[in-house]
């Protein structure tokens, strides 16, 4: 084994060991930023008795699994998603370090921070449909960061990355808004664009851009469709409705677009050179 291999083996057992672990915390931003409430205090409890958890009870995964999904105390369901939040952050540190450690170990390190940022964006939009600053402050300075050190694009790809993020979406709030008169994307999505064009480069923000669209269409008509369906099982027959309630718009649910570009945002990050380059070499013949 050279000592490169060895290198790389610790940065692996680093990567999962510190990914499982700072997702754990990860929960306990996207559980209390939102609230309002302090990260460090008061000390991580059960939400449903007060329990108080002990060291053993706060194990990433592990805990979950020997306290079988339940709290120690109350015996109250906990949800899987904290799992989930810290298998997920585990992963994306271990894909940082396989797409970009032998190529820059900085740029490795700034994609698992952002990575993580990401996640915390992403839950916290799903579940609140809000996407704060503070995140898209610590996303953008990551982004001038990556600038210097991406080893696939120029400085100049990301400079006019964050030029296009911004105008783009920024343009579409504003045709939305003159022709509906209301919000359809919201701020904090423009500003995501931004910061992702400014890390990403033009190249990879079209491709996340893609990706982003392609599956929130395709996840939101099958909501959509879903709770029409349930709407019309509660409501009856279509036919027997009154004429005022013929007359009553219905109340379409809004859902976030912020999870979708969190989604495009980290594939093409991580995995959208290789897949521009795949694309192109089928246009060469």
């Amino acid at each position: 084994m050279t000592l490169e291999e060895f290198y790389l083996i610790v940065a692996y057992v680093l990567a999962g060991l510190l990914g499982v672990c700072v997702g754990s915390f990860l929960n306990v931003v996207i559980y209390r930023v939102p609230k309002g409430m302090r990260l460090d205090k008061p000390a991580s409890h059960c939400p449903k008795c007060g329990y108080k958890l002990k060291p053993w009870d706060n194990i990433p995964v592990l805990s979950y699994l020997f306290l079988k999904g339940k709290c120690h105390s109350c015996k109250t369901k906990i949800s899987f998603r904290y799992t989930a939040v810290e298998l997920a952050n585990m992963l994306a540190w271990l894909a940082c370090v396989w797409m970009f450690w032998e190529k820059s170990i900085v740029f490795a390190v700034l994609c698992a921070i952002a990575s993580s940022l990401l996640i915390c964006v992403f839950f916290i939009d799903l579940e609140h449909m809000l996407i704060f600053d503070k995140f898209q402050i610590m996303l953008g300075v990551l982004a001038v960061l990556a600038v210097f050190f991406d080893p696939h694009y120029s400085w100049l790809s990301h400079v006019i990355g964050g030029a296009v993020g911004f105008a783009f979406f920024y343009g579409l709030y504003a045709i939305f808004y003159y022709f509906l008169k209301k919000d359809a994307l919201g701020g904090g999505d423009i500003k995501l664009t931004a910061v992702m064009g400014l890390m990403l480069g033009w190249q990879r923000l079209l491709l996340s851009l893609l990706i982003a669209s392609v599956t929130g269409s395709i996840i939101l008509v099958i909501l959509s469709r879903r709770q029409s369906a349930t709407e019309d099982l509660q409501d009856g027959k279509v036919e027997e409705q009154d004429e005022s309630q013929e007359a009553q718009e219905p109340q379409s649910k809004e859902y976030p677009f912020g999870p979708f570009l969190c989604a495009g945002f980290w594939v093409a990050l991580l995995f959208g050179a290789p897949i521009i380059q795949w694309y192109i070499s089928l246009l060469v013949f």
